[in-house]
C-alpha cells in the first residue's frame, strides 16, 4: 500500500505539485497523466523514494519496485551479469555467494563444523525455493524479450533498452507489493509488451503507471491520477477519475467543458458588476450599492474558475540541409562485438542525398550499435565507413547520452552549436520554445527534466546544426502524442538523408523510408508497407 498525505513536490525552486492526498490499495492500478512537463516524472521520484518531498510525507508498506525511465542501473556495475543482477530482487544472488563461500571453505577445511554450516544453508535455500528461483528470473526476462544468451552477458554490454528491461525484470522477479513504473513498454517489442500487459493483469499488489501508450493505459488501469498543471509556471494539484483511461478521457473532457462555462459565466459578471461600480460608485447616494458590488467582484475574483488551457501544439521545422554529394555515406564489410560472438558482421551498405535507411531488427541485433558506430561514439572491430563530399552528420541518441545533466538547458543548447554557426541567445531561446521550453524552465539542469522533455532538448540540439544526414535513434521515445506528430510531421518535409531506428509505425509510416538494413544479417532491400509489420517487432 501506497499513501501521500497533502504531498509537495519541488523541481527548481517551483511547486510543481501541492497539497496532493491519495491511497493506492493492494489491487488498485492507477495511471498517472499529464502534459509533458507537468511534473509526472518528479512525483514518481518522490513516490519511488528516489527524491524528497518539500511537504508531509509518504508511507509505503510492504515490497516496493521502482522502474524509472533512465535505462541506466544506478548502483550496478558494469561487471555484473545480468541474471544476477535479475536475481538480485530477491537476494538470491547474495545467498549464493554465501553458500558458494560455504562451500569452499568446507573444502579447504572439512571439520563438521563447516559441512553442517554448509548443509543448513544449502537446504535453506533449496527449501525456500532458490534452484527454481534462476529459473523463474530466466522465465520473465524471456517474456520482456531477453533471451538466455543476452542474460549471460554482462550489464555493462548491453543496449540501453536491454538494460531497462533487465532491471524491469528484476523488478517484476522480486514481487513487489507495490509497483511504480515510468513508461514500462519504452523499449519493449509488440511481443513484450502483450506479455507485460497480461503479467499487469494478473498482478495482485498496487500499481502506478505513467505511459504515453494508450493501450497500456486502457489495459491496465482502473484509476486515474490526473496531474493538473497547465503552464510551466503553474503549481499543479491532484484530480482523480475512476474507471479506464478512455473513461477518463470523456469525463476530463466533459470536466473541461464545463469548467469552460462557468469561467465565460463568471467573466460576464464581473464585467457586469464592474460596469455598474464604473457608472454609480462616484454618486454619494449610490455609493453603498457600488461597495457592496465591489465586495461581490472580490468575491468571485478570489473563488475564480478559470478555463482550462488547451495548450498550442509545437510547430517544428528543421533547418534546409546544404548542398553535398550524392552519396552521403558508403559502409563496408563492418563487425562489431563486445567481447563475445559478433552482434553483427560484414554488414555493407550505400545512402543517397536524401535517402532515408530504416534499421531493422530484434531486441539485442545492433541497431543502436550501429548509429553509435556512424556517429563516431565508439569504433567498429572490423570494417568502416566513409561519408561522402561536405556531408554534415546530427545524431539523436536514444539515451541522451549527449545531454550534460549538470548543466541548464540553455547551455546544453548553447555548447551543441558548431563552429561557425552563430546564434544569439534569443535565437536559442526561441529553439527552446518551439518545443515548450521556456521561461525560467531554460535555466534548470537537464538532469532534472522527464524524458519527455529530455527528448524535446536534445531534438532542439540537433536542430542548431546545419546537417545533412541524421542518425535518429528512438526519437519519439517519452513524446506525448501530438509532440511525436509533430516531429514526424518536421521529418517528413525536411529534403535531407536520414538513418532511422524506431518501433513507432505511425512515425516511420509518416517519413516513407527509402531503404531497409536489416539486422544482424545486414539484408538491405527496398522499403514497401509489408515491413511495417516488423517495426513493432523491432
Amino acid at each position: 500500500m501506497l499513501q501521500a498525505r497533502t504531498l509537495s513536490v519541488e523541481v527548481g525552486g517551483k511547486h510543481v505539485v501541492e497539497g496532493a492526498t491519495f491511497t493506492v490499495s493492494p489491487r488498485d492500478k492507477v495511471g498517472i497523466v499529464g502534459r509533458n512537463g507537468a511534473g509526472k516524472t518528479s512525483l514518481f521520484k518522490v513516490l519511488g523514494g528516489e527524491a524528497e518531498p518539500t511537504q508531509d510525507a509518504v508511507i509505503r508498506k510492504g515490497g516496493f519496485g521502482y522502474l524509472p525511465q533512465d535505462p541506466r542501473i544506478g548502483g550496478v556495475h558494469d561487471s555484473r551479469r545480468a541474471i544476477t543482477h535479475v536475481l538480485s530482487g530477491r537476494e538470491i544472488d547474495e545467498q549464493v555467494a554465501r553458500i558458494e563461500k560455504l562451500r569452499i571453505a568446507m573444502e579447504e577445511s572439512p571439520s563438521e563444523e563447516a559441512v553442517a554450516k554448509y548443509s543448513r544453508a544449502e537446504e535453506t535455500f533449496r527449501v525456500n525455493g532458490g534452484y527454481a528461483a534462476e529459473s523463474e528470473a530466466r522465465s520473465i526476462a524471456a517474456g520482456l524479450g531477453l533471451g538466455q544468451d543476452r542474460m549471460e552477458l554482462e550489464v555493462g554490454v548491453l543496449s540501453g533498452g536491454e538494460r531497462r528491461r533487465v532491471e524491469l525484470a528484476r523488478i517484476l522477479f522480486a514481487g513487489s507489493d507495490v509497483l511504480c513504473l515510468d513508461e514500462p513498454t519504452n523499449h519493449l517489442d509488440i511481443d513484450a509488451k502483450q506479455w507485460l500487459l497480461g503479467f499487469l493483469r494478473q498482478y495482485r499488489g498496487a500499481l502506478l503507471v505513467i505511459s504515453h501508450d494508450l493501450e497500456l493505459l486502457d489495459e491496465a488501469i482502473t484509476r486515474v491520477l490526473h496531474l493538473d498543471r497547465p503552464n510551466e509556471g503553474d503549481t499543479g494539484h491532484i484530480i482523480e477519475y475512476r474507471g479506464t483511461y478512455s473513461q477518463y478521457v470523456a469525463a476530463r473532457a466533459e470536466d473541461e467543458r464545463r469548467l469552460a462555462k462557468m469561467a465565460a459565466q463568471q467573466d460576464r459578471e464581473i464585467v457586469r458588476m464592474q460596469k455598474v461600480v464604473d457608472r454609480f460608485g462616484a454618486k454619494a447616494t449610490k455609493a453603498a450599492m457600488a461597495h457592496n458590488m465591489e465586495k461581490r467582484i472580490a468575491r468571485l475574483e478570489s473563488d475564480r474558475v478559470y478555463a482550462p488551457d488547451k495548450g498550442r501544439r509545437i510547430e517544428v521545422r528543421f533547418p534546409e540541409p546544404p548542398p553535398c554529394g550524392v552519396t552521403v555515406v558508403t559502409v563496408t564489410e563492418l563487425c562489431k562485438g563486445y567481447g563475445g560472438p559478433s552482434v553483427f558482421e560484414d554488414v555493407g551498405f550505400d545512402l543517397g542525398r536524401g535517402e532515408r535507411l530504416l534499421v531493422l531488427g530484434l531486441n539485442g541485433a545492433g541497431k543502436t550499435t550501429m548509429l553509435r558506430i556512424l556517429a563516431g561514439e565508439i569504433a567498429a572491430d572490423v570494417g568502416g565507413f566513409d561519408f561522402g563530399y561536405q556531408v554534415e552528420v546530427g545524431y539523436y541518441a536514444q539515451e541522451h547520452d549527449n545531454l550534460d545533466p549538470d548543466r541548464s538547458l540553455l547551455d546544453n543548447l548553447r555548447r551543441s552549436v558548431p563552429s561557425g554557426v552563430g546564434l544569439t541567445e534569443t535565437q536559442l531561446r526561441g529553439l527552446l520554445g518551439v518545443f515548450g521550453l521556456s521561461g525560467d524552465k531554460v535555466m534548470q539542469t537537464s538532469g532534472t527534466l522527464s524524458g519527455g522533455e529530455k527528448t524535446k532538448l536534445a531534438l532542439a540540439m540537433l536542430m542548431t546544426g546545419r546537417n545533412n544526414l541524421l542518425l535518429l535513434d528512438e526519437p519519439t521515445n517519452n513524446l506525448d502524442p501530438a509532440s511525436r506528430e509533430a516531429v514526424g510531421d518536421a521529418l517528413a518535409e525536411w529534403p535531407g538523408a536520414m538513418i532511422l531506428v524506431s518501433h513507432d509505425t505511425e512515425f516511420v509510416e509518416r517519413l516513407s523510408p527509402t531503404k531497409v538494413l536489416l539486422l544482424p544479417d545486414g539484408d538491405v532491400d527496398y522499403f514497401n508497407d509489408e515491413w511495417l509489420e516488423l517495426v513493432e517487432l523491432s
